[in-house]
């Protein structure tokens, strides 16, 4: 497996956030899908804070959306969907601080990295968070032959984080739930029974 560890995320100056206007479930659900508009902000490194065109202000916490590489199947593959491997997980906890665990799936891993985020709430609620340019993205990469992994996981300032990643959400908290009492049963010696009790 690949430790990927952020050891800084600075996020540019300016961002911004779609709200409807394209269709898609969210904006068709909420009335949204042929009248769109933008939220424009000036984000300030120095302050962490971001402040729209309407004056509304806002904390910044700036991650990666896009921390992966690509699955064992040739061909072309979409940056949208995340998968074991990585990708798209769109994680707000993974800030700086953080160490991500990715299976490799290809020789070399070929890790890439993308999708600067200034802030976002649990998920993309409007489709699109506070999108941004990263002035500076430092990581540190680590391998761990010994950890063989089904899932991403990650160790955060916010505590350890297993994923699911599916379709259905049903199979996907399943995921999660599987690789959490894996998680529980390596780092305390728990059996399945008592990690899931």
């Amino acid at each position: 497996s690949l430790g990927v560890h952020i050891e800084r995320v600075q996020p540019g100056p300016w961002g911004f956030t779609t709200v409807g206007g394209w269709p898609h479930p969210v904006n068709n659900r909420l009335g949204l899908a042929t009248e769109g508009t933008f939220l424009l902000w000036t984000l300030d490194a120095g302050t962490m804070q971001g402040r729209d065109q309407y004056g509304h202000t806002v904390a910044l916490h700036p991650f990666l959306g896009v921390l992966g590489m690509p699955p064992a199947e040739p061909g072309l593959h979409s940056t949208v969907p995340p998968r074991p491997t990585g990708g798209n997980l769109d994680c707000k906890e993974l800030v700086a601080g953080s160490t991500l665990y990715l299976p490799v799936a290809v020789p070399g891993g070929l890790f890439s990295v993308g999708d600067g985020h200034a802030r976002q709430g649990d998920g993309e609620a409007a489709v699109t968070a506070i999108e941004c340019p990263m002035e500076a993205v430092e990581i540190t990469f680590s391998l761990h032959p010994e950890l063989r992994l089904a899932m991403p996981r990650a160790y955060t300032p916010a505590g350890w984080i297993t994923f699911g990643l599916d379709e259905t959400l049903d199979e996907a908290a399943l995921q999660a739930l599987a690789g959490m009492v894996d998680l529980l049963g390596e780092l305390r010696g728990l059996d399945r029974h008592q990690a899931l009790g």
